[in-house]
Parts: C-alpha cells; structure tokens; sequence
C-alpha cells in the first residue's frame, strides 16, 4: 500500500474526482464519489438564496493559506446576487423584555447569532443580548425548557423533537423564528483511513455526532443506509461535543464525524483527518442549525419575538454575502464565541479550503445562510424520525412542519425589511434532492425496516 499522499508543501490546485461512494450521484449528471469541485456545483433547492456562478480555477496555495487574506474571496465576491442595504426598521411596538439572555453553542453554525450580537442588530431592535456560550445541546435544551434562556441556538431537529416530547422530554411546543444556517458540514474521516473512501467498507467503523436529534445523525443514517449499512448495526454512532471531536479522532477513539464546522477544518489544520465529503454534496440547501423559542415565550412577548427574528433575519443576510465573511471569521474566532484559529473559520466559511490530502478545493456553496425554515424541510425531518424509531406514532406530517417552522412569519419580516426575497416563488413546499433521491414532502417515502 502506498504511504499517505500528504504533504505541506505548496501545490497547484488540481481537480481530483468524486469518491464518496458509488451510490451517491453528483448533480452533474455523472456518478461520482468525491468532494465536489469546480464544475460540479449543485443547486439550492427552490426557496435557496441567491444562487452562484461557477468559480474559476485558483492558482497556488499553501495549506494553511487556503483562505486568508482579502483575496480569498476575490474569486468568489460576485457569485451572490446584489445585496440590497438593510433598512433600520424600528419595531411595531415596544419589546417588553429588552434583557434577555440567548444560549448558543461555539460551532460556526452560530454564525448569525454571533454576528447579530457583534454588529448591534440586536441593539437596534431595542434588545440587551446576553450571549451564554454553553457546552452542548443537552444542556442548550434544558436551559431552554426551564426558562434559563430565553431563546436559543438550535440543531434544526430539536423544536420538532421538544414540540413532539421525544427523547424523554415532555412535549414543550417550540417555534423556529428563523432558520440559522444551511450546509456546512461534513464527513471527516481520520488520516489512516484515506484510502477507505467507499462507505461499504465503513463496516465496524466508530462515528461521532454532536447530538441525536440533529442534522448530523439523521444525514449520517441517511448517508450509510444508502450504501448498504445498518447504522443501528454496522457502525457505531457515539454523541460527543463538537469541540472533543478532533481530540478524538486523534486518539482513534474514533474513525470519523459527521460534525458542524469549524472541527472538520480543524481537523485538517490538526493534520488529523481528511473531509471525505461536504453535506453540501449530499443534499444541497438543506438546513442544519436554526434559531428558537418556546411558543410560550413567543406568545407572551410578542413584541420582543418579533424584534428577535428581525434582527437574526439581518443577520442571515449579512452572512450570505462573501464578501462579509473573513470579517466575520475575524470576529467568530475571538475567545467569547468560538475561540478557533481563523484560518480554519476562514476555510470553512469562503469554501477555499485545504480538504486534508493534498488538494486546494473550492466550493463557496460548502456553507450557507439563510433564515428561511422550510416545512418540506421539517417534513423531511419527521420522516426520519419515524424511520429510525425516534418517532412511534402517526402524526399529521405537514400540520406538525407547519406549525413549528414558521416561514411565513419570517417572509413577512424579510419584506418589511426590504430585504430580497428567495428565489422560491413563494413556495413553502418545494420538493428536495437529498442524496439524488427526490424527497416530496406531500408523498414522503414509508419506510419499513422489516
């Protein structure tokens, strides 16, 4: 066998092809398996941001250089649509609660929540922001529920989960005010497994995810199932906190993650592991963190609820243009929000990246920012709870979606805003490419694992 192809020196950028699994077929037409790369960018699903042209090829780069620097976005500045200046819209009535105390958890997924409190949108809402970095969702969940935060950082599964009462929770209805981010995350696997690039032969393989009822477990189920694995039986899923992924990786505690970023890119920058594939590969757009409250909340503070999706809606937008993400890596990487090496925030968030074997990728659609929480999307959700088991009983699918993702709210703020609306035809409903497979939430899949 030969010696693992990886090295520091400085490379030219190259293409290299898709090898992510013989099952999983690129948007290109082609079957591939690999990490996408120039000329295989997919496309968002209907109600997708602004979408983007392809990006020429770069030149030379040095590993740790992958995306620093001003120039860095020079390549990818104008494949957003034009970003229309955001009003300074004052609320409909006054707050009621100006001081409120937000939890979130230091991922990158968090981006808008942090950038709201860093750049005043709270403050020009009239709110008093207390951000609570807190160490992992278990203990977000909690805090949530017991009235500790106010509103939350969210994985885009939980306000389904808490709203249903799975995972031993009592049923404690929560609404999505937004939709945080969408993409950005991925497989990483460890450095000793580089020529293991099949999933057929993950079998007996130990994998992390940042919590059950998140993104991550269910494209990770989704993903392995897919290519012929039991992940109930084949592989081992282990819930582990973002931040100890790397270290165990390291320690081949581990073989890999399907994690949030910036612990994929670090994984890299650690020379611990490779990205063996984007999420945005597997299903283009689809949501990973949101950001919530209880209805209870929502419905004794009206005021203050809707100055809070405001100001996280400006935030998503301010997130989605490229040319404000190395300021907001500069700021995400200070000790108070994630405390990372910008260089590796940088990576993550400009899709000009190291990807761990010896290749400068580029991919500005490997994460995303929008906040509008699509029902399809929560349909989807719902019909993996119920494949995996979380979820044992019938329930009204698209009322359930409906009522806990509330996209009609937020088009309503965005509009009050002037901010441009998504390129969805005002369509709630669209039907999604999860993995080359179409998803239609009005005629969801049954599945059956007898």
């Amino acid at each position: 066998m030969t010696p693992f192809p990886f090295s520091r020196r400085p490379y030219a950028f190259r293409t290299a092809p898709c090898d992510h699994g013989p099952a999983l077929a690129c948007q290109c037409g082609s079957t591939h398996s690999g990490i996408l790369t120039t000329g295989h960018e997919n496309v968002l699903p209907p109600g997708g941001m602004p979408a983007q042209v392809d990006v020429p090829a770069i030149g030379r780069r040095h590993f740790l250089g992958a995306a620093t620097g001003s120039a860095a976005l020079a390549g990818v500045a104008g494949l957003f649509a034009p970003h229309t200046a955001m009003a300074n819209t004052a609320p409909s009535g006054a707050v009621e609660k100006p001081d409120l105390n937000i939890g979130f958890v230091p991922i990158s997924c968090a981006a808008p929540l942090i950038i709201a409190t860093a750049k005043g949108f709270f403050q020009n809402e009239g709110l008093n922001v207390q951000l609570r970095k807190t160490a992992g969702w278990a203990l977000i969940r909690d805090k949530l529920l017991d009235g500790s935060l106010d509103a939350s950082h969210l994985l885009s599964p939980m306000p389904l989960a808490l709203s249903l009462g799975l995972g031993g929770n009592a049923a404690q209805p929560i609404r999505v005010a937004t939709m945080q981010n969408i993409n950005g995350q991925a497989i990483t696997l460890a450095l000793k497994h580089w020529h293991r690039r099949d999933p057929r032969e993950w079998k007996g393989m130990t994998f992390a995810i940042p919590f059950q009822f998140s993104m991550h477990n269910l494209l990770l189920r989704n993903y392995l199932a897919l290519h012929g694995l039991d992940p109930d039986k084949d592989v081992s899923l282990r819930v582990t906190a973002p931040p100890d992924m790397v270290a165990n990786l390291k320690a081949g505690n581990i073989d890999g993650f399907l994690g949030p970023e910036p612990f994929n890119q670090r994984a890299v920058y650690e020379e611990a592991g490779f990205l063996h594939v984007l999420s945005a590969d597997l299903w283009d757009g689809h949501p990973c963190c949101a950001f919530g409250t209880t209805a209870s909340f929502a419905e004794k503070y009206p005021n203050t609820y809707c100055a809070l999706q405001r100001a996280m809606i400006r935030a998503a937008y301010f997130m989605q243009a490229p040319s404000n993400r190395l300021e907001a890596a500069h700021i995400m990487a200070q000790a108070a929000y994630l405390n990372q090496p910008e260089v590796v925030i940088d990576q993550s968030l400009t899709g000009h990246y190291a990807d761990g074997l010896g290749v400068v990728r580029d991919n500005p659609r490997r994460c995303g920012f929008s906040p509008y929480p699509y029902p399809s999307m929560a349909v989807w959700i719902l019909s993996q709870f119920s494949r995996w088991g979380y979820l044992k009983e019938n329930i009204p699918l698209q009322e359930t979606a409906q009522r806990i993702f509330m996209i009609d709210e937020v088009r309503k703020q965005a509009a009050a805003l002037a901010l441009p609306a998504p390129q969805d035809g005002q369509n709630n409903w669209p039907v999604l490419t999860v993995m080359g497979q179409r998803f239609d939430p009005f005629h969801p899949p049954s599945y059956s694992k007898g």
